[in-house]
């Protein structure tokens, strides 16, 4: 079954009106903030410490956890902070060894994971978006522009 030109026209103008723009949103806003905290994270840099479960979020077949985090040395505390890359065996009320490596969100559990690769990989993608978004506004207004120039040029040679 192959789609007419038309629906293809469609589905591409969607993906590039509203598709970029979102995926430069995320991307920028959510993800790159903690991309230096990520990296920093999984280089060993941060303030170690204790985090403590206090709720669970599911959604869309995954769950992350909630809860308050405590340096090691009693200097700091978080609340309400969420731990990325928690280990398989977490629960409510318990505790796994995290660093605070300076994300607004969140501490990283010590056992390493993979987020630094996803924060990075939608980081790098809403980069990307954003510098094609306005390329592809700018052929598009060039191309309109040329079709509109060439188009009495062409009525007037038939006449």
């Amino acid at each position: 079954m192959s789609d007419s030109p038309a629906k293809r026209h469609w589905r591409t103008s969607i993906f590039l009106w509203i598709g970029l723009p979102f995926i430069a949103f995320v991307g920028l806003a959510k993800a790159a903030p903690d991309l230096v905290p990520a990296w920093k994270a999984q280089s060993g840099s941060g303030v170690t410490g204790t985090f403590t479960a206090v709720r669970e979020v599911c959604s869309h077949g995954s769950c992350d956890f909630y809860g308050g985090w405590k340096a090691a040395d009693g200097t700091s505390t978080r609340t309400d902070v969420l731990l990325y890359d928690e280990p398989d065996s977490l629960r409510i009320g318990e505790t796994a060894v995290a660093r605070d490596s300076g994300s607004v969100a969140g501490v990283f559990a010590t056992g390493g994971g993979s987020s630094y690769l996803l924060v990075t990989a939608f980081a790098v993608g809403g980069l990307a978006a954003a510098i094609a978004w306005p390329v592809f506004l700018w052929r598009t207004w060039r191309s309109s522009r040329k079709r509109r120039t060439s188009a009495p040029e062409s009525v007037e040679a038939a006449a």
